[in-house]
Formats: structure tokens, C-alpha cells, sequence
């Protein structure tokens, strides 16, 4: 290719975008990147999975999908329906938005079982990541909202959908790899546009970056602009 890169970071990043405005021939330069460059998978909002697939067909670049995004306000019967479809459909991760005003309301009850009602749906067929949206949480309720996506079965948790009023921190990663201990994963979004940001996050304890700024960061540049 002759282009010089990280190989392994790159190998971690899902290459995302989710921009209201993004278009089909986005997607397909985005699939056609996620090829060049080896990245972990392509992160798309549901419309785009059927195009990515195809795009994506005999790569090893997986599917990511988001659900319930981006405020995480859809009922729960929505958000299982929106997994089933999106797996139906090529996906191979499910980055579900955590209900964040039922958090904030103390009713774990109803995070958990929504929260369980995904990881129930992708049972056998997919990654599950939950988006905790970690700028509108103190420290205490991301703790809680940790423990109650490890209790729902989920496989990782994930700050930002790049669309709150702020993205990843290396504090809240490393609260967060604090929470689910070394065999969960944690993904790092939001606000991540430069190789050193993206590997401060991974000493932190991040196994997952999400960003729309992937070819820069593997590339060692700075990116100037884009919201996730």
C-alpha cells in the first residue's frame, strides 16, 4: 500500500460514521478504508448495514451497528427489535445507548432489563457494547451502570455516542476497566481525533476505539474535525 500505519492500533478501532448527513458513496469509501487499513469493523447507523456488507464481503472487517441512538430513549420492545433486525440484516456488533434518564431516575431495574432484552436478542449472533453517555453520569452512576451491563450479560461498555456534550476520558476508562475487571471490554468514543489520545485511552484500559478520524490516527496525524 505504501502507506505507513499502525497495524495493531488499527486493528482496534471501529472506523465510524454516523452522521445524520452521511451518504451511501460514505459508506462505501468507509467499507473501502475499514478493507485498506484492517480495521476491526465499520460502525454504521442501521439503514447502511446492508450496504456495508456488501461492500465488506470476503473481509475480515466486521459490522457495528447502533441501537437506540442516540439519546437511548426508545422503549425496550424498540431496541430488541432494532437488534434482531440489525443482525437479521449482516451486523455483527450491537453498540445499544444505555437509557440514560432512567438511570439518572435510580431505576436499575428498568436499565438492567433493558440492557438484557438486546443481549438476549444477539445471543450467539453478536458483540454487545453499552453506551453509557459517561457526560451526563457522575463517577457513582457510571459505576452502577458498569455493574448492571456485566449483570445483563453484556460484552462491553462504551462511553459516548459521539453526539453528547462530551466524549472519552482517560479517568472514565479507567473507572470503567476498574468496574468490569480484565475480561470484559470497554471502548473508548467520542472526541478521539490524534494517535496520542487514541493509545492514552488504551494504556487507560481500553480494548475498542470508536472514531471517525481512524486513517489519521493510525497515520500518526492530527484530525481537525468530525464529532465522533
Amino acid at each position: 500500500m505504501g502507506k505507513h500505519f499502525d497495524k495493531d492500533l488499527a486493528s482496534i478501532i471501529d472506523h465510524t460514521l454516523l452522521k445524520a448527513q452521511g451518504t451511501k458513496e460514505e459508506i462505501v469509501k468507509l467499507c473501502q478504508e475499514a478493507k485498506e487499513y484492517g480495521f476491526a469493523t465499520v460502525c454504521v447507523n442501521p439503514c447502511y448495514i446492508e450496504l456495508a456488507k456488501k461492500e465488506l464481503s470476503g473481509s475480515n472487517v466486521g459490522i457495528t451497528t447502533v441501537i437506540g441512538f442516540p439519546l437511548g430513549a426508545s422503549t425496550t420492545e424498540v431496541k430488541r427489535f432494532e437488534t434482531k433486525d440489525a443482525l437479521d440484516k449482516g451486523a455483527t456488533e450491537i453498540d445499544m445507548v444505555l437509557n440514560v434518564g432512567m438511570m439518572k431516575s435510580g431505576d436499575y431495574d428498568f436499565v438492567l432489563n433493558d440492557i438484557k432484552a438486546v443481549v438476549e436478542e444477539a445471543k450467539g449472533r453478536g458483540i454487545v457494547k453499552v453506551i453509557l453517555e459517561t457526560c451526563y453520569l457522575t463517577e457513582q452512576e457510571i459505576e452502577k451502570a458498569c455493574q448492571l451491563a456485566m449483570e445483563a450479560g453484556a460484552d462491553f461498555v462504551k462511553t459516548s455516542t459521539g453526539f453528547g456534550t462530551n466524549g472519552a476520558t482517560v479517568e472514565h476508562i479507567q473507572l470503567m476497566r476498574k468496574i468490569v475487571g480484565e475480561n470484559k471490554g470497554v471502548k473508548a468514543s467520542g472526541g478521539i481525533r490524534n494517535k496520542e489520545v487514541a493509545e492514552a485511552m488504551v494504556k487507560a484500559g481500553a480494548n475498542r476505539i470508536g472514531a471517525s478520524s481512524s486513517i489519521a490516527i493510525v497515520e500518526g496525524k492530527e484530525a481537525s474535525q468530525g464529532i465522533y
